[in-house]
């Protein structure tokens, strides 16, 4: 039934961030029109945490997180330190905008994609 997702970012540099994801990143894309891009993802997982609060957080995966941070300094991109949170390692990084996102090596088993 389901055979992908589709993950929205909002952004105050929506240009700046689309660049990145494009030429730092080197996320594979189509552009929808008038530069609009949509970029391509590996294959994804989805969790649900209880909270006090309706949030949601975006994360995206790596298999070394140590290897993650020194290609993103190579292209001259900060991260924060590679945490231990247990299920894996973490560590963000800073969009153009602003914007952080979380990435992570995960330690858990992977699910099979659905679709």
């Amino acid at each position: 039934m389901i055979n992908g997702a589709h993950v929205l970012l909002y952004s105050t540099d929506a240009d700046a961030d689309r660049a990145f994801l494009r030429d730092v990143l080197g996320l594979p894309h189509v552009d929808a029109g008038e530069g609009w891009l949509i970029f391509g993802l590996p294959p994804s997982e989805l969790a649900t945490h209880p909270a006090e609060t309706t949030t949601h957080e975006l994360y995206l995966m790596c298999a070394d997180a140590d290897a993650f941070v020194a290609a993103m300094s190579a292209r001259g991109v900060d991260c924060a330190e590679v945490q231990d949170a247990g299920w894996g390692r973490t560590t963000r990084f800073t969009l153009p905008s602003g914007a952080e996102l979380g990435v992570y090596e995960p330690r858990h088993a992977r699910p099979p994609s659905a679709g």
